[in-house]
């Protein structure tokens, strides 16, 4: 299996290097040069299957010899047996026809543990095979910074850095990340938003001089393709529990970067019976308005209640973009260069192909407290307010009532008490046991100027020798 750039213009790699690479030299990102079809038999010969054992079929073609099957498996193995949950993805029934998929059961509550968790000892394995040691730098909007750290914070080979946007994470997902206080690690509140981080880690692959020489920068955002390729797997588990591939199923994703949907498209790609694709966006909502208006144009980032979702720039919509202008790398680059100046239009045939599967909704900070309030009135079952925005989503703009919806949830309640506070919880939500005592730990972070000169010098003088 070999990966090409969505720009065209960078040679394949094989997927080891496409981990360690990260961002093409080109500016794009990678993608399989072909992706692994499956049958309706063999989805079906799936059902029953574990998680991890499910994982270890979708994975392995991806994979392409360059892991042994029996190491593959331990990585796997290893990567979910910190889930709090035996079925590692449950699926919790809401209403008719309609189904929560609870991503939250990992070790930093967030659906992010899905993919770090895999990732972090996918690169300690490669990198000790390699005897090699490489600098992490990362961006988050809340949940991506905890699950990396948790992922990476044992590895010896890793310094990571992960930048968040200043007092825009709730106090939960802040915590999460700076109270591990292991040397490797480093947190930097950036003055700004995510945009703002997201830039400095791109910037940053981009020209990597800064570092030692002897080190490169490794992506554990979405941009890292085996983050994309983790994330496969739920969508056939939830779609094989509730009857594929003898019937379609439907999801619908609280999409930020887009990286999550984007996993679902690839499945319905890879052969799962995927009827219709919900992109559910906060009042961020750049992806919303392409696919309902054909306006992809930036406005200001609004700081809201439900702020893993707080993304303007969706890095992961330039891989569909890729597939919807039909694989033109040179195309897309100027598709990109179009959006830096503020809009990028889609022509008609991408749009048409878009929307055949792909379908939106966006919903204020007051309407999603009013559906946790609604939903937890109904049935006892308490939304974080990302999922609260798919759950309405789904409601409102679902095609077909006699096929499943799954509406994924993407963080624990417990992440987000102030909006569980809105919407008329006394009580802020429980964090697990073995977070009880969250509060109470040491914090350990860098405050840092929207300036990315300071940034690179931060992290070049915290490398480890």
């Amino acid at each position: 299996m070999k990966y090409i750039s969505t720009r065209g213009q960078s040679p394949a790699l094989s997927f080891e290097d496409v981990v360690l690479t990260g961002l093409a030299p080109d500016g794009g990102l990678y993608v399989p040069e072909s992706l692994p079809k499956f049958s309706a038999d063999e989805i079906a010969s799936w059902a029953g299957l574990s998680y991890q054992d499910l994982a270890l079929k979708i994975i392995t073609p991806f994979v392409g010899g360059d892991i042994p099957d029996g190491d593959l498996k331990k990585i796997i193995d290893d990567s979910y047996a910190t889930f709090h949950h035996g079925a590692i993805a449950p699926l919790v029934q809401t209403a008719q026809n309609e189904w929560i998929l609870e991503l939250f059961q990992g070790p930093t509550l967030a659906f992010k543990d899905f993919a770090l968790q895999f990732l972090g000892n996918l690169l300690d394995y490669i990198l000790k095979k390699r005897d090699q040691k490489v600098v992490v730098m990362g961006a988050t909007s809340g949940d991506t910074g905890s699950a990396a750290i948790e992922g990476c914070c044992h590895c010896d080979n890793i310094d990571i850095f992960i930048l968040h946007p200043h007092k825009r994470v709730s106090d939960v997902q802040r915590r999460q990340m700076t109270t591990v206080l292991t040397n490797n690690v480093h947190n930097i509140a950036l003055e700004g938003n995510f945009d703002d981080c997201q830039n400095m880690v791109k910037a940053s692959f981009g020209d990597q001089g800064f570092l030692p020489e002897d080190r490169q920068l490794v992506a554990v955002n979405s941009i890292n393709w085996a983050r994309i390729m983790a994330q496969i797997v739920y969508y056939f588990y939830a779609g094989l529990a509730l009857g594929a591939p003898h019937r379609p199923i439907a999801f619908s994703v609280p999409t930020g970067n887009f990286g999550d949907i984007f996993a679902g498209y690839l499945a319905s790609k890879m052969g799962l019976p995927v009827e219709q694709l919900i992109v559910a966006t906060n009042a961020n909502d750049i992806l919303h308005r392409c696919i309902s208006e054909n306006d992809h144009s930036k406005k200001d980032l609004i700081h809201s209640l439900s702020p893993s979702m707080d993304i303007m720039v969706s890095s992961n919509f330039e891989r569909l973009l890729f597939d919807l202008y039909d694989r033109d790398g040179a195309a897309i680059g100027q598709l990109i260069e179009d959006f830096k100046s503020g809009s990028m239009p889609l022509n008609d045939a991408a749009l048409d192909k878009m929307r055949g599967l792909f379908s939106s909704y966006r919903l204020d900070d007051d309407a999603m407290i009013e559906v946790i309030r609604t939903v937890f009135d109904e049935t006892g079952y308490l939304l974080d307010p990302h999922t609260a925005i798919g759950v309405e989503a789904a409601r409102k703009v679902r095609k077909r009532q006699d096929i499943p919806m799954v509406c994924l949830a993407t963080a624990s309640p417990a992440k987000f008490p102030e909006a569980a506070q809105k919407a008329g919880q006394s009580e802020d939500p429980a964090l697990p046991a073995s977070m009880a005592d969250l509060f109470e730990r040491e914090e350990r972070y860098t405050v840092q100027g929207n300036d990315l000169g300071s940034i690179q010098k931060f992290v070049a003088d915290n490398v480890r020798g």
